[in-house]
This record gives structure tokens, sequence and C-alpha cells, in this order.
């Protein structure tokens, strides 16, 4: 059984983690910014035979809070083991390019936020002795593109701090995960056309819900991502610049 905060609880690839864990009797925490759908989500949890679920409405970019929902999760589930970092926002890149304050703030949302988070529970996880914490970075992340660089350069903050991160703790006895996501159907993504590479959130639930599980490192999903990434990493920069990706 694991104790687990969940950040984000609200996104569908949070929600569809929280249900498998629920289903298995897993304590949970919930943290989102919708008080309505947060009750909804916490509802369905504990009707799926979760072992028990708290719940806090709470902003990522109040950086203050950010320890107080951490100890609060502890003292509600009875101690903590396991964190989802799930937040996000789909910057809209054209308004990024215009507007320096939406664009900082994107990147505070998708990657200084994630950061803090990570910071503290990396701290309560090896003053224990154990934990794990997963994070949720996305394929973006792997080389910028114009049509989405500044999400992107958030996601690659996030997947280089938690690698070094996974380095350093490793020694003691806690597990940070970095999840890869491509093209997820979430209500986040339904104003894009869909198509083949598209994957539900189910299905990325269970790759994140194992990669927990067994103490993986960095897990693309669906995992065809680790090759496509692979391909577009290793394009030469001069033949990069003339793409339009």
């Amino acid at each position: 059984m694991r104790k687990i905060l969940i950040v984000g609880a609200t996104s569908g690839m949070a929600e569809a983690c929280a249900r498998l864990w629920a289903q298995r009797g897993d304590h949970l925490f919930l943290a989102a910014r919708n008080p309505s759908q947060l009750q909804s989500v916490g509802d369905d949890l504990r009707a799926r035979g979760a072992g028990r679920v708290g719940q806090q409405v709470f902003d990522v970019n109040d950086l203050a809070a950010h320890a107080a929902l951490l100890a609060e999760a502890t003292q509600v589930l009875g101690g903590l083991d396991t964190v989802l970092i799930a937040h996000g926002t789909l910057t809209d890149q054209e308004r990024a390019q215009q507007d320096v304050a939406y664009a900082l703030q994107e990147i505070q949302t998708n990657g200084t936020s994630v950061v803090s988070l990570m910071t503290l529970a990396g701290e309560q996880f090896a003053q224990q002795g154990r934990g794990a914490i997963a994070v949720i970075s996305s394929v973006a992340g792997d080389r910028g593109r114009q049509s989405n660089y500044v999400y992107g350069s958030a996601k690659a903050l996030v997947s280089a701090f938690a690698s070094g991160m996974r380095q350093r703790l490793a020694k003691q006895g806690v597990h940070v995960i970095t999840i890869k996501p491509g093209f997820v159907s979430t209500p986040m993504t339904a104003h894009l056309k869909q198509g083949a590479l598209w994957a539900r959130p189910e299905q990325v639930a269970k790759d994140i819900a194992r990669a927990i599980d067994q103490g993986q490192r960095v897990v693309y999903t669906p995992g065809f991502w680790r090759w496509i990434m692979l391909i577009i990493k290793h394009i030469p920069e001069f033949v990069f610049v003339k793409l339009k990706l």
C-alpha cells in the first residue's frame, strides 16, 4: 500500500493514475486548483476503494505554500512515500513569443514550480531513507522546436533537474522517475487535431504506475516516443532549422 500525494490531481493523466491506485487500496492526497473538480475526483476515488483520500485546493504558483502541502499530505495519510507531480498548462506559443510576462509565467507553472515541489519532497524522502518522486515532463523537452519551445524549455528544465536529483538521491533510497509522454488525449489537448500517435490517459497511467512500482528512471509513454525523439534529437542543426516542426 502506497501513500501518495498527487499534485495536479484533476489532470487527465493524474486522474487515470489515481483510479489505478484507488482500486488497489492505496492512500491518496489530491491537490488541484478547481474545488468542484477536486471534490468530484475525490468522491470517485473513494467509491473505487481508495484506502484514504485527502484533498486540498492548491495553486502550484504559490511557492510559499509548497512545504505546507507536503506537511498536510503527510499528516493526513499517516506518512508519505510517493509523490506524483502532474500539473501543467499547454502554452500558447504565439502569445508567449510576444508577451514576456506570459512566457515567464508559463515557465514557472510548468518548470520552476515543479523544481520547488521536487526539492522539498526529495529532502523529506532523503531524511526518511525511502520514497519515490514521479514527475511528468514531456517529449517536448528533448529538443526545442519552433511550435512549442516555451513549453518545451520548461519541460527540459524539469527533465534535467530530475536527472541530477535522481543521481544524488539514489544513494539515499529515493527513486526519481521522469515521465515523458507524447501526445495524450486529455481535456488540455482537446482543441488539437488528433491522430495515430495519440494515446489515451489510461494507457499512459499504466506506464506511470508500473514505472513507480519498478523503480524505473526515464519512461517514454507510449514507448515508441523514445525512438521518435532519438531521431529528432540527432537531426543536424543545419537541417533542423529548415524543418517545420
